[in-house]
């Protein structure tokens, strides 16, 4: 797919070849159907796109990951159950993903690693860090502080693993929840999170292919100061591959 991104009901297809597709989705957009139904969501807007108005059409998108219905940025679609079973079989070394948040205080150390087992309430649906392995699973989320401004900061996040809710859990419980978070923290207006950077290696190709989006207007008011990339090397006791 060559061109300007095509836009469909809050959705713009950043990238469309035989296996993929990579979109950018608006916040307020959920990823796939809730048990209630009724909802505009991308994989139904994405059927019908595959489906080119077609009602007879059994062609559909397959869900790979998902972004927080109050999340923005760029996400990414299978077009067949195999390249679904290939993403979903591999997915932390298969692909990369960075995010931009703006949370709220002043973070002490300026870049670091947030580590625990996540389970989810079943009558709550709150997902929360547990002690015991065996009723949770691991999230390891990478931040590093881009920029401080008005008792907030902007954070550069890359996620080791992709839990639900991982970043909003782990910033919460660490007293730095993330601005507009009402679900983990305690302020409304509009959730500060963005998917901001997408890479994976391709299922067909084998290359690795990288996806970026212009950064939200919670990122762009802030003026950056200077700051390595996180890696390997500014992490201790690590030698894994930053995803």
């Amino acid at each position: 797919m060559k061109g300007k991104p095509r836009h469909i009901k809050g959705i713009n297809i950043l990238h469309e070849d035989p296996d993929v597709i990579v979109v950018e989705k608006a916040a307020g957009i959920l990823s796939c159907a809730t048990r209630r139904g009724g909802e505009h969501t991308v994989e139904d807007a994405l059927n019908d796109y595959v489906r080119k108005g077609q009602l007879r059409s059994r062609k559909q998108v397959y869900l790979v990951h998902r972004l927080d219905r109050e999340t923005s940025g760029v996400m990414m679609v299978a077009k067949t159950p195999e390249v679904q079973e290939y993403f979903r079989s591999n997915w932390n070394d298969l692909t990369e993903k960075t995010y931009l948040a703006r949370v709220h205080g002043i973070l002490e150390e300026k870049e670091g690693l947030f580590e625990s087992y996540l389970a989810e309430d079943q009558k709550t649906l709150l997902v929360r860090s547990v002690k015991n392995p065996k009723y949770g699973k691991l999230a390891r989320t990478l931040y590093r502080v881009l920029s401080e401004e008005k008792d907030t900061s902007l954070v550069e996040v890359k996620l080791k693993s992709g839990r639900k809710n991982q970043i909003r859990v782990h910033f919460s419980e660490n007293g730095h929840p993330i601005v507009g978070d009402s679900r983990y923290g305690r302020d409304r207006g509009g959730l500060m999170l963005h998917s901001w950077k997408f890479a994976f290696v391709h299922p067909h190709t084998g290359k690795k292919m990288f996806f970026e989006t212009e950064k939200p207007g919670f990122a762009k008011e802030a003026k950056e100061k200077p700051s390595k990339p996180i890696s390997n090397e500014n992490r201790k006791g690590t030698n894994e591959k930053i995803k």
